[in-house]
């Protein structure tokens, strides 16, 4: 046996970790040692989110200019950081950051940006330049190279329709909107394959619900859910990852969303409450896993379309170009990367981006995945400082 199907053998076994035997630490192992099954969780922010009212540039007088109807207070943000700092309705994003866990990467994009939700997400998705068009998305891509044979459930999107981002030319994923309710009877051995290409592919996916179904039941039943969730859909989404993490699905990716973040009107009510939801959702999230022991092993990454233009429209904002991203786990390095949004700099009223969104995606397949990102068409270089 090779030392990687050891490796992985053994994290099968030990729920995702390897706990080092003592031999092993004479020889100078370290105790933070990653091994076993690492997986990346996405939480998209649906509509736009408006990043500098999340990741606040509040020592910049044009901030206070440009949004004045608006802008946080310099006696409202929390977490004051460099120049920056966070919503109030984020508060555990403050406390995970100052434990070391969260990273913040500033002003992400992509040149020639387009400002439809539609065709945005569809860039982001498949990690397409704004000219070119793409059928498979960039982790079904990876999924079709990554699975040596047809694997249902390496990838899981909780959500009531099928994301882009997972699109495969192999169903390697599925679509659910509440496991403990995803029961196919299995009838995988009536479900024959014949010489219609059309045809087989509608049977493969037949049969890779039933398989993905006993699958997912297995996880859930060598898993329990923890009592700390709040009692909303993200919260109930971001739950059921854990248990199917927690019960060893090995699944290596895993998707949901968040909608609500088209704040035209209103904004100031409206974005508070959708950070609320996002900040109490992933904190609790992140202390189940952490307790657990498996924060090491799950990278969340939390990211939207694009931001939201830099002057307000006097009741919210219009759709505008580059924003935070947030990583969260992993062993990422707790950092702030890139410079702070330069609000005297501006095209057509809109954030330069300075950091494109396909570089942290090369680093995601590289550092979390062990995967070459170039063989899915990445050709920008990872972002460095990351993990």
């Amino acid at each position: 046996m090779n030392r990687r199907n050891f490796l992985s053998l053994t994290g099968t076994f030990t729920g995702g970790m390897l706990v080092l035997p003592d031999f092993l630490k004479a020889f100078g192992a370290t105790t933070n040692l990653i091994i076993g099954e690492q997986c990346v969780v996405f939480i998209q922010l649906n509509g736009g989110n408006d990043g500098l009212n999340t990741f606040i540039p509040f020592e910049n007088p044009l901030y206070y200019e440009f949004r004045s109807q608006i802008a946080l207070g310099k006696d409202e943000v929390i977490a004051r950081n460099q120049g920056m700092a966070f919503h109030p309705a984020l508060r555990n994003f403050a406390d995970i950051q100052n434990n070391g866990d969260l990273s913040v990467i500033q002003n992400v994009g992509y040149p020639e940006p387009n400002r439809s939700h539609f065709r945005s997400q569809e860039i982001w998705q498949t990690a397409s330049n704004s000219r070119e068009y793409k059928s498979e998305g960039w982790l079904g891509r990876y999924l079709d190279l990554q699975c040596n044979q047809h694997q249902p459930t390496a990838g899981i999107n909780i959500d009531s329709i099928d994301n882009l981002a997972l699109r495969g030319l192999e169903p390697n994923s599925i679509t659910i909107k509440d496991p403990n309710r995803f029961k196919v009877k299995n009838n995988a051995d009536s479900i024959k394959l014949s010489e219609n290409p059309q045809l087989d592919f509608v049977r493969k996916i037949a049969n890779s619900a039933s398989e993905g179904a006993a699958e997912i039941q297995k996880a859930l039943a060598k898993s329990t859910a923890a009592n700390t969730y709040p009692k909303t859909e993200l919260s109930k989404n971001l739950e059921w990852i854990s248990r199917l993490i927690k019960g060893n699905l090995n699944s290596k990716v895993y998707y949901t969303s968040l909608n609500g973040f088209d704040t035209h009107d209103n904004q100031i009510s409206i974005h508070k409450n959708k950070l609320t939801d996002l900040n109490d959702a992933i904190f609790a999230f992140y202390t189940d896993l952490k307790e657990a022991a498996l924060l090491q092993n799950v990278t969340l990454v939390v990211f939207s379309e694009f931001g939201r233009r830099v002057k307000d429209n006097g009741r919210g904002t219009d759709h505008g170009t580059a924003a935070p991203m947030f990583i969260i786990g992993g062993q990422n390095k707790g950092k702030i990367i890139g410079n702070n949004p330069n609000l005297g700099d501006l095209v057509n009223g809109d954030l330069k981006h300075e950091i494109d969104f396909r570089s942290v995606y090369a680093s995601l397949l590289k550092e979390k995945l062990s995967f070459d990102y170039t063989k899915i068409g990445i050709e920008n270089k990872p972002l460095t400082g990351l993990f």
